[in-house]
């Protein structure tokens, strides 16, 4: 979100310190000028480090060994590889709601709706971008729909698609076309959080049009 308010922290509360460390990303919201700069690129690198390092490898592994795979290992191999493809959409879910609770506390204690110090609205929102944007609904051979998951293609994963997503994201975010600016008035952390998904998903489409493109 842009509309942040500085915290101003209540002298009777305690500091929730683990709730902290997650709404700012790991100290991204305590960085000057842009906090929710920092924490978009926080989520640049932490999606990029989690696709291209493991579920890239592992997915990859997947499609070209599952048959050899299930005729070895018998059926349960067909929940590993569901896994295998599901695990982006699980990490984007767990950040979701680690955010809404951890963003949550944090403006509780703050004493603001949306203390500027929290960024992982932002992290949320760009791992959405990227994850719908660069993603592809695909399947090991073998399987039924079931089975299907989100793979990313390694080309994809360049810098060039990471910096569209990276403004695109920013730019609807600044922008907050509806119903972005309506989901504020949510409470808690889904107003803090709610926005900057739907500037994510408005972002994921700018690249899927870019990438029809062929840009």
């Amino acid at each position: 979100m842009n509309t942040k308010t500085e915290a101003v922290p209540s002298a009777k509360a305690r500091k929730p310190w683990l709730s902290l460390f997650f709404a700012t990303a790991g100290g991204a919201g305590y960085l000057p000028a842009v906090p929710g700069t920092w924490g978009s690129i926080v989520g640049v690198v932490f999606f990029w480090v989690t696709v291209r390092l493991w579920v890239g490898p592992a997915q990859v592994f997947v499609v070209r060994n599952y048959r050899t795979v299930i005729a070895r290992s018998g059926p349960s191999t067909f929940y590993e590889s569901a896994f295998v493809f599901l695990y982006p959409v699980a990490i984007c879910i767990l950040i979701a709601l680690v955010g809404v609770l951890a963003s949550a506390r944090v403006a509780l204690y703050a004493q603001k709706k949306d203390p500027q110090i929290v960024v992982i609205d932002e992290v949320s929102g760009i791992i959405i971008t990227l994850l719908l944007g660069l993603g592809v609904m695909m399947r090991p051979p073998g399987t039924d729909f079931v089975g299907s998951g989100i793979a990313f293609y390694y080309r994809l994963l360049n810098w060039k698609y990471l910096l569209l997503g990276f403004i695109l994201f920013r730019g609807f975010d600044v922008w907050k076309p509806f119903p972005a600016r309506q989901a504020e008035a949510l409470p808690g952390g889904w107003g803090i959080m709610a926005d900057d998904w739907v500037a994510g998903i408005y972002a994921a489409i700018g690249l899927w049009i870019a990438r029809g493109l062929g840009l």
